[in-house]
């Protein structure tokens, strides 16, 4: 493995030339306002707050942070446009905009990854392949299933929910922005959006998107800010549904804050998923999908594959082959095209993975990274594994977010369910083999919400995502996704119909007429 403080060197070590991508493709403005009822305005009762590139340090821009009478104006213009514009057009008109929207992403794709890979840290080819283009397949997806709604109900009537309240993460800032305000929007639902503070800037430009499209103002608001606008968001008494990807610790504190309000929840939450290398799997294959299960992404996602079940026949042939291939691996500059691994997102989470490797250590399991300098600025981690790993130590039991992968052996497929299911989590996990058969009877037994088969990480707008246990629950894209915008016909499910939550006079959408 190489790195180096620039991607030059990173790349020329390896026989590549460089290859940045230009930055000039965004112009990043100094300061932004909050994105309220169609327009950038400055905070009432908030303050501001730097947002800065993880792979440098350098400070990007000022971003406003949105308070208490912040959110409130922005529910209110939400509830506004969502009674008097947004839930009173036909499903057919609202597909125009969300069509609309997801052809601006595509031509502007180069502009919002060169600003993802900048405000997140993660390398330029994935935010240029993977991140913006799920992100506008998203919206085409559901912009399909906006006058078709009573397909989705089994021809049950039902209506929107109202204004929803959407709470969003800092490893997939604008696919998660996408995977939530699609399908609200598609419903005929208003939305209120708060992305994670250390990664705001995607969010803003699509603001700009939205005025682009011409999205009547109100239908999307975009306050940023930090925990306390979060929890503004959250418990605001107009709004009618909260929508939340994040930290467990998080998600169960906003499940405690609407206990009893009758608000819907979703959420998408922590995980500490499982790769099952079975004897009969292709080894090189199995080895490739692991890498960009965690350390492509440098164990950004809930979903990484932060633990790896060997069976023990072929331990020592896949710890190898994943060594071998760990070497050639290439850190360094997010914005060139050649790294392979970014920068960890904020100096807070650097810390985290930092003291979960050491505990790792300091518990007895053997770590081993290949040979690799880090740049001297930014938040920089080496890909890491541990081998000695049990199912006792911290590093197989806690979510790392970061490139860490603990590996841990079994003898029969009982035993690797067993030991994969042996988790807090179940958000998704993946198995390696070439029978059809003991693939299928894996994964009926594993508990999780998604599970890979010979392959890892793979999306698609029309398969529903989420987890068991506490990884949270409901669940995002496909069909199953739109069950969470939508409420069965009559009054509101807490008996509010037209009085300032929930659905309002006129809100019964044409396409269950």
């Amino acid at each position: 493995m190489t790195g180096s403080s620039s991607g030059s060197g990173t790349s020329r070590a390896l026989g590549y030339a460089p290859a940045p991508e230009s930055r000039s493709v965004v112009d990043i403005a100094p300061s932004y306002g909050l994105f309220i009822d169609g327009e950038f305005t400055e905070p009432a009762d908030g303050g501001t707050f730097k947002t800065v590139n993880p792979a440098t340090e350098e400070v990007l821009c000022e971003v406003s942070e949105a308070g208490a009478g912040d959110v409130d104006r922005a529910v209110r213009a939400a509830r506004r446009a969502y009674e008097r514009t947004w839930s009173r057009l036909p499903g057919s008109e609202r597909a125009k905009y969300l069509f609309r929207i997801a052809r601006i992403l595509q031509e502007r794709a180069r502009e919002f990854a060169v600003l993802e890979t900048l405000d997140n840290g993660k390398p330029i080819k994935e935010s240029r392949d993977v991140d913006v283009p799920l992100s506008a397949a998203w919206f085409f997806y559901y912009a399909g299933w906006a006058d078709k709604l009573r397909h989705a109900t089994g021809g049950l009537p039902a209506h929107p929910l109202g204004v929803v309240g959407q709470v969003i993460p800092w490893n997939f800032p604008l696919m998660m922005l996408a995977w939530k305000v699609a399908p609200a929007l598609a419903c005929g639902n208003t939305v209120v959006l708060k992305p994670a503070e250390t990664t705001p800037l995607t969010a803003l430009l699509f603001a700009d998107v939205c005025r682009q499209a011409e999205l009547p103002p109100g239908v999307v608001n975009i306050v940023t800010g930090a925990g306390e606008t979060g929890r503004a968001v959250a418990g605001h008494p107009g709004v009618d549904k909260i929508a939340f990807t994040g930290s467990t610790e998080v998600g169960k504190a906003i499940a405690r804050q609407v206990a009893g309000t009758g608000k819907p929840v979703t959420l998408e939450l922590g995980g500490k998923a499982a790769n099952i290398v079975f004897d009969d799997a292709a080894v090189d294959q199995a080895v490739e999908g692991v890498v960009s299960g965690i350390f492509f992404n440098q164990g950004h996602v809930c979903c990484a594959g932060s633990r790896l079940l060997v069976q023990e026949s072929v331990h020592e042939e896949v710890l190898a082959a994943l060594r071998r291939r760990l070497t050639t691996l290439r850190l360094g500059d997010p914005m060139d095209k050649n790294t392979d691994i970014g920068a960890i997102n904020s100096a807070g989470q650097l810390a985290r993975v930092r003291e979960l490797a050491d505990a790792g250590e300091a518990e007895g399991a053997q770590r081993w990274s290949p040979a690799c300098e880090l740049p001297g600025q930014g938040y920089w981690f080496p890909p890491t594994v541990f081998t000695g790993v049990s199912q006792a130590h911290r590093i197989a039991r806690e979510e790392i977010f970061g490139p860490v992968l603990s590996v841990l052996t079994f003898r029969t497929a009982e035993e690797a369910v067993e030991k994969a299911n042996n988790t807090p989590y179940g958000l998704s996990a993946g198995v390696w083999t070439e029978k059809g058969s003991r693939a299928l009877w894996t994964a009926a037994r594993l508990r999780a919400g998604v599970v890979w088969t010979n392959t890892y990480n793979r999306f698609d707008p029309a398969s529903p995502f989420g987890g068991y246990k506490e990884s949270g629950y409901g669940r995002e894209g496909g069909r199953h996704g739109l069950d969470a915008y939508l409420a069965p016909d009559g009054p509101d499910r807490r008996g509010h119909l037209g009085s300032g939550t929930g659905p309002g006079p006129g809100a019964v959408l044409e396409d269950f007429r």
